[in-house]
């Protein structure tokens, strides 16, 4: 059945030129080549040239590794925290708020205007809301009992200004 969809392209298989790879484990070189074509055609469409990474670190004072913190990026007016652990012996004491308070005002500083990020039930959607972030929604997941929860928070200016980026 032909598809309603007139932009639609047909699939071609693997030929010439083409070979499908199916790995659980890409090169960053591979993943840089997919996000920068992805950076390159956003920016295209959009003017807008501003995806940045963005990390809030949390070092041993006598080590100087890092043992916990917080990734993510900010585009086109979005934070997007994708990674956020801290190890057990730190966790209670307020230093989780306050690393994700640094990331939402870094993201701010940036223009961001909203926050996202999912989490999983188990994990940690009670220390979100009590941050001021809210679900937008839930998907199940493993193991049974458990969903991805979606979240959002708005990153207006603490005074109520619009958010200037820099």
């Amino acid at each position: 059945m032909p598809s309603s969809d007139p932009t639609a392209t047909a699939f071609h298989p693997p030929g010439p030129g083409r070979e499908l790879v199916v790995t659980d484990a890409p090169t960053p070189a591979d993943i840089a080549v997919i996000s920068d074509a992805l950076d390159r055609f956003n920016t295209e469409h959009t003017g807008v040239a501003d995806r940045r990474r963005l990390a809030v670190l949390v070092r041993d004072p006598g080590t100087g590794q890092v043992v916990g913190g917080l990734t993510g990026r900010t585009s086109l007016g979005l934070f997007f925290l994708d990674l956020f652990h801290l190890p057990p012996r730190l966790r209670g004491g307020g230093l989780g708020a306050e690393v994700l308070r640094q990331a939402e005002n870094e993201a701010r500083a940036r223009g961001c205007r909203t926050a996202v990020l999912y989490t999983i039930t188990f994990q940690a959607p009670g220390f979100y809301e009590k941050q001021g972030w809210r679900r937008l929604g839930e998907v199940p997941c493993d193991p049974p009992g458990s969903s991805r929860v979606f979240m959002t928070k708005e990153l207006a200016a603490p005074s109520g200004e619009p958010v200037r980026p820099r």
